[in-house]
């Protein structure tokens, strides 16, 4: 899954989602995605796309970095 198709997904789902749990939604699809292999450097090329999924990458990425 490239840059682009992970932004669409996000971005389709999120519209349906409940404003209350955006943020706990985006750091589930994150956990997700790094389940199925995504790389650091990918998760860097989709920030940009949504504030809340850049908060959730980010997230990520510092919690990674301190492992």
């Amino acid at each position: 899954m490239d840059e682009e198709q992970i932004g669409d997904v996000w971005t389709l789902f999120r519209d349906y989602m409940d404003k209350k749990q955006v943020a706990v939604a985006a750091e589930k699809f994150v956990d997700l995605l790094s389940d199925y292999g995504i790389e650091d450097a990918e998760f860097r090329s989709v920030i940009g796309i949504d504030s809340v999924l850049d908060e959730a990458i980010t997230g990520y990425l510092e919690s990674d970095e301190d492992e």
